[in-house]
């Protein structure tokens, strides 16, 4: 066996069903799960309806590069969306549409990390989403953990990386709007990473699948091509972003996403890709073809979730330390105990499931950036989302 899988960690939801294990919370209160980031609205009818109308595609085997139709669309729609100089985003060269972005993520280290270097390291924020650090040790890189924390504005401090961690950086895995903490990196701080990654030749994959979960419609997030772009860097060397439509267009179980970017690097992430047998289905391209194509359904769903955050925060903000992230649907809130306990007793009280802050960390010199804090996704229906608002009040009330 690969001698590195034993560098993985129990994944977090092992962990909550540990610490859970042998708790019978109340019979008279149905679950609630802020736990997993599912998102419950509404599957658009525009992605059911082409689903419906392409099962023919199930005769054909699938390109692993995607159907040109498909990857117009993205180019068109990333074009479009992050304000990008035209023609600069070619839909032959900058795009591979993927079967979801976290099996991307992760095969994207396997790819691009050379292993002949054994000071390889691959960064990345802390809290982090847990396929990163697992992809670094699968590749055979070490993981770098970027504290975020409160005072940091819960994004990296770039600034505090040494030159020589820069030098043996191979890969930085960038995730803006932030998972857990919703925090968008601002343009002057990705600026800055850009310039370092020209400088120390390391790559930036910018997981942005948060990007379309905003609250100002004015101000969406930006995201790494745009600045790329604005920067002069059009054929956007050493920059490669993941969108996928888990989130953006309530379509978890489609598992379609895309990697764009940088050419080369693409030219050979495709090639891995081709031994990797990973192409996406072709009814599954035709619905995300159209799913790419329109925007009122995206519209829609930050509406739905505007209503939720504001409703949600005028229950707890009162009773704890909660503030509305810039993006994302999550919240990440501080608790006056330890969240073990917090998370423990507060589904032995109110079966209201969320999140630990230090499962989705690392102890670093005796630090964990997680550490006092919950990750609650706020997914469930409106009336769901108040319930469990009202009950962990009632809980932190009587604790």
């Amino acid at each position: 066996m690969n001698p590195d899988l034993n560098k993985l960690h129990p994944y977090p939801f092992q962990k909550i069903a540990k610490l859970k294990a042998g708790i019978n919370p109340p019979a008279g209160l149905s679950p609630i799960a802020l736990s997993i980031g599912e998102p419950k609205h509404a599957t658009p009818k525009i992605i059911l309806q082409a689903m419906q109308e392409n099962l023919s595609g199930l005769a054909n085997y699938p390109l692993t590069k995607g159907s040109m139709d498909l990857r117009v669309a993205i180019a068109n729609w990333l074009t479009q969306r992050f304000n990008l100089p035209a023609n600069t985003m070619d839909a032959e060269k900058h795009i591979i549409p993927v079967n979801g972005t976290r099996e991307a993520l992760f095969a994207f280290a396997q790819a691009v990390i050379d292993r002949n270097k054994t000071s390889a390291k691959i960064l990345m924020p802390n809290p982090f989403y847990q396929i990163y650090e697992g992809a670094a040790f699968l590749a055979g890189a070490e993981p770098v953990y970027l504290p975020c924390t409160e005072d940091t504005g819960f994004i990296p401090d770039f600034d505090a990386v040494s030159a020589k961690t820069w030098d043996d950086c191979q890969l930085i895995y960038l995730c803006s709007p932030g998972n857990p903490t919703g925090a968008v990196v601002n343009r002057k701080d990705m600026t800055k990473l850009l310039n370092l990654a020209k400088k120390h030749d390391f790559i930036i994959a910018s997981d942005e699948c948060y990007s379309e979960l905003y609250f100002d419609e004015d101000n969406p997030p930006v995201g790494l091509l745009d600045i790329a772009a604005q920067a002069g860097n059009t054929e956007y060397k050493r920059c490669v972003v993941f969108h996928s439509l888990s989130k953006r267009s309530n379509a978890p179980g489609l598992r379609s996403g895309f990697v764009a970017g940088d050419a080369e690097i693409l030219d050979k992430f495709l090639l891995y890709r081709t031994y990797h047998g990973c192409a996406m289905p072709p009814v599954a391209q035709a619905a995300s073809t159209v799913a790419w194509q329109d925007e009122a359904h995206v519209k829609l769903n930050r509406d739905l979730y505007r209503e939720k955050f504001s409703v949600v925060l005028d229950i707890l903000q009162p009773i704890m330390n909660v503030q509305r992230p810039e993006a994302s649907f999550y919240l990440w809130a501080e608790t006056q105990q330890d969240d073990e306990t917090f998370t423990k007793e507060l589904f032995a009280q109110q079966n209201v499931n969320v999140v630990p802050g230090s499962y989705l960390s690392r102890d670093i010199d005796g630090l964990n950036p997680g550490s006092h804090r919950v990750r609650m996704a706020l997914v469930a229906p409106l009336a769901e989302c108040i319930e469990s608002a009202e009950r962990i009040r009632r809980f932190i009330i009587g604790s």
